[in-house]
């Protein structure tokens, strides 16, 4: 008996040898879990970037302060291996001039960019100057972030 009809076996036959094709192909193509996780969120690296004036603002210092001490302690290795870049940039010398533009500075900020395989995405972060007087509160939040987009995420 036949429980198939003719118009469909062509159909079930391509798909149950694509299927196939599939299932063996991944386990003959020699990529182990390992490689595939190895850096599964596509980030390159992930730059923060404190831009400041000549004379900045207490609350400019503060920011650039904390993100300084919050990068190295949670990050030792990922600075390391430049996964994570820290800075403190002065916006008016003439000579940061072409990172200025590259991330849009026009004033005090904290900048974050996440470098993967589409480019370079840039973000100020703007929450931070509302987390100053907060020093855990602000370094939860900025850890968060930082893990975000590391894990090449950028929601907020």
């Amino acid at each position: 008996m036949n429980f198939v009809s003719p118009k469909i076996k062509p159909r079930l036959i391509a798909a149950s040898m694509l299927l196939c094709i599939l299932y063996f192909g991944f386990f003959i193509s020699g990529v182990s879990a390992d490689e595939t996780n190895s850096n599964s969120s596509g980030v390159e690296s992930v730059a923060v970037y404190h831009f400041h004036p000549s004379n900045g603002c207490r609350t400019c210092t503060t920011i650039g302060d904390y993100a300084e001490e919050l990068v190295k302690k949670f990050y030792p290795t990922e600075l390391e291996d430049k996964k994570i870049i820290f800075d403190h940039i002065n916006f008016q010398d003439p000579k940061n001039a072409d990172l200025v533009r590259q991330y849009g500075v026009t004033g005090s900020s904290l900048m974050i960019g996440v470098k993967d395989a589409a480019g370079l995405h840039t973000e100020e972060n703007i929450k931070v100057w509302y987390k100053t007087g907060n020093k855990d509160e602000f370094m939860a939040y900025l850890k968060a972030l930082l893990d975000k987009r590391l894990a090449g995420s950028f929601e907020e």
